[in-house]
């Protein structure tokens, strides 16, 4: 059987899926506790985990526990766990503007993604048909815009608090494989003058530690121009200018929803296609398939079938410097 062939049979056959929400977990010294929803197949063991982290788009509940379905329905129906918190960024809480770490509260998400792993004996324990069937070893991080900066620290990226000046480097080494999806980039002189004053902690933000294998996923048409100057190629920094082995995969046409990700059917997505999220549905999966089950060939199969020929979604380019 050929390696496309392989990769068409798994996607063809995902499982129902079984999804629990709000499983909380105790969280002293936070705001409020932390709130996760939990998406996993019906059959399977040994299931390798997705934390996956949230932007900060208009809509109210999609920056939530309740946001990005279509990633992660395709995810858990094709052998992960997904576990998606709300972080104290969300609308849903509606926070007191002067809550320490507001608005963005950047150092409390990558916070929540530790404190996920801390407790996974606890999330086993809310939802019973998971007990004994996650692999703890294969655990990675995702994140959409906001959420790609998360993801990003927790790869390796590290961040001096505008705050104080503290050099902050909340990586944790159970997370063994990222996927960036439209992530800021670097600050400086990229950044729009809104961004500098709005957000300065992206000012400070240094991928050459970012040693975790990671796909970069950057919309060839992401301009965000209310962020940077640079256009479209800003959302590739975590790839330029980080260390290690990484991929960076260019999403023809796509906007910064990358299709439509964060929900289904979302007036805020700039470039609604569902065949292009498809397309990133199943390069996602894949890559952090083969990632974390070395010598898989599901990577490879999902690149033949993507990312070549004149019906291409998307350019992929790779190093392991």
């Amino acid at each position: 059987m050929s390696a496309s062939t392989h990769a068409a049979e798994a996607f063809d056959s995902p499982a129902p899926v079984l999804s629990v929400s709000p499983v909380v977990l105790p969280a002293p010294g936070r705001a409020v506790d932390l709130e996760v929803r939990v998406s996993a197949p019906v059959t399977g063991n040994g299931l390798p985990v997705i934390l996956l982290s949230h932007g900060q788009g208009p809509s109210n509940h999609l920056s939530s526990l309740n946001g990005y379905a279509p990633l992660v329905n395709f995810w858990a129906a094709h052998g992960f766990v997904v576990i998606q918190p709300t972080h104290l960024s969300s609308r849903t809480l509606s926070l007191d503007p002067d809550t320490p770490g507001a608005p963005l509260y950047w150092r409390s998400r990558a916070e929540d993604m530790s404190s996920v792993l801390d407790q996974l004996d606890a999330i086993e324990a809310a939802v019973p048909q998971l007990l004994g069937r996650l692999d703890r070893t294969r655990v990675a991080v995702a994140g959409h815009s906001m959420g790609g900066h998360t993801a990003s620290v927790l790869l390796g990226a590290r961040v001096t608090d505008p705050a104080d000046g503290a050099d902050v480097a909340p990586a944790d080494p159970r997370i063994k494989a990222g996927v960036l999806l439209a992530a800021p980039g670097r600050g400086g002189d990229a950044l729009t003058e809104y961004a500098a004053e709005n957000l300065p902690f992206i000012s400070t933000t240094d991928f050459s530690t970012m040693t975790t294998p990671t796909l970069v996923v950057a919309g060839e048409k992401d301009a965000s121009p209310h962020l940077t100057v640079r256009g479209p190629e800003w959302h590739t920094d975590a790839y330029v200018l980080s260390s290690g082995p990484k991929t960076l995969l260019t999403v023809f046409e796509a906007e910064h929803g990358l299709g439509g990700i964060s929900g289904y059917d979302v007036a805020e997505t700039t470039d609604e296609n569902p065949e292009r999220v498809s397309a990133v549905q199943r390069l996602t999966w894949a890559y952090l398939r083969t990632q974390l089950h070395p010598g898989d060939s599901a990577w490879q199969a999902a690149c033949d079938a993507l990312t070549t020929g004149p019906l291409a979604f998307g350019r992929v380019e790779s190093t392991s410097r």
